[in-house]
This record gives C-alpha cells, sequence and structure tokens, in this order.
C-alpha cells in the first residue's frame, strides 16, 4: 500500500514537472516568435527607409544628356564674363560632384532662364526645383516673358523623361547661361555639354 501511495506520488510530481516545463516553452516560443516579429518589422523599415533615401539620391544623379545641340533661336552672349574655351569654378550642385569642379567654358548664351518642376514622361517621382530650362527650350514660349505658376511643355532632353513633359514653372531670370564640360570632383568620367549653369553659379579661377 505504501509502495503504491510513493509510486503515486512520483507519477504526479513527474506530471507537474513536465506540465510546468511545457508551459515554459510555450512562453519562450510566444518570446521568441514575438522577437522575431519585431526583428522582421524593424528590417521592413528599415529597407522602406533605404529605398526612399536611394530615389532621392538617384534623382541627385539622374545623367545629363552630353548632346551638344543648341536650340533653335537661342543666341550666343556677345561679351560674356566668361569666354569661351575659357576656366572657371563651379559653385552650384545640380549634380553631384559638381560643386567645387573646374568647368570648361563651351558655349554662352543670353537668354531666360526657367526654374522648373515637371513628371517625368517616363514615369516615376515628380522632379521639382529643376535647374534650368531656357526659353527656347519651352514649346511655343516665343519672346513671351513666363511666370511662376504658369503651366508649359518641356521640349529639351537633358535628362531621361523630359521632353514633352508637362511643367510648371517656378522662376524666372534673364541671364547668361553656359554649356560647360568638367570633371566631377566624386571622380569619374568627364562630364560634356552640361546645360546649363547661369553666370552667378560661376567664379573665376584662382
Amino acid at each position: 500500500m505504501k509502495l503504491k501511495k510513493l509510486t503515486f506520488g512520483i507519477v504526479l510530481i513527474l506530471m507537474l514537472i513536465l506540465t510546468a516545463c511545457g508551459q515554459n516553452n510555450g512562453a519562450n516560443d510566444k518570446k521568441e516568435e514575438k522577437q522575431q516579429t519585431t526583428e522582421n518589422e524593424n528590417k521592413t523599415e528599415k529597407v522602406s527607409k533605404t529605398d526612399h533615401s536611394d530615389m532621392e539620391e538617384d534623382h541627385s544623379m539622374m545623367e545629363h544628356s552630353d548632346s551638344g545641340e543648341i536650340p533653335k533661336g537661342l543666341k550666343e552672349a556677345q561679351n560674356p564674363k566668361y569666354p569661351v574655351s575659357g576656366k572657371a569654378m563651379i559653385e552650384t550642385d545640380h549634380m553631384e560632384g559638381m560643386k567645387g569642379a573646374e568647368a570648361t567654358i563651351v558655349g554662352a548664351f543670353d537668354t531666360t532662364a526657367y526654374v522648373v518642376s515637371y513628371d517625368p514622361t517616363t514615369g516615376g517621382k515628380r522632379v521639382e526645383n529643376h535647374k534650368w530650362v531656357v526659353q527656347q527650350e519651352i514649346k511655343d514660349a516665343g519672346d513671351k516673358d513666363l511666370k511662376p505658376g504658369d503651366k508649359v511643355v518641356i521640349v529639351a532632353d537633358h535628362m531621361k523623361g523630359m521632353e514633352g513633359a508637362n511643367a510648371v514653372i517656378d522662376s524666372a531670370e534673364q541671364t547668361t547661361v553656359y554649356m560647360i564640360d568638367y570633371d566631377p570632383t566624386t571622380g569619374g568620367k568627364e562630364v560634356k555639354n552640361h546645360k546649363w549653369v547661369t553666370e552667378d553659379e560661376l567664379s573665376p579661377v584662382k
């Protein structure tokens, strides 16, 4: 009788131990599952942020056309501050590696230069405050002054998706614009026939 009671007691203790272990394992499994879910969410959030950053960076690194073709009707400047074949320092950062680079002047032209925002014909994110599009690169602009808020169509092909795009004028200024060649400060091949930089975006070589 005592032996039966002892055996029953041992079995009961073992069952309690196994039940406790099972509960602990379940709790641990849930804890690990929750931790894994949190890690996955963090990874997803990180990837999302990285992708957004990359898109912005891609925009800043969009490749310009190296065509040296001049828009019809664009007149050469008679007495530009920076003459053709001369040198100048670039003080603007339209493109990565541009600011601080030494430029060779390829052409100088008197016109009205516009800052525009447009939706690329190839789709994708809207391009905001693009510098520059000149008077002769806007469809049917003629000689009329365009003002901020005016809706226009771009006929320039500086970048992929630009030609034929619907745009809005952000600002305008009458100035001398320059087409330039330069070696990016970040390295890489020479940029040829970049359009455009304005006179106040250049400075003399010291």
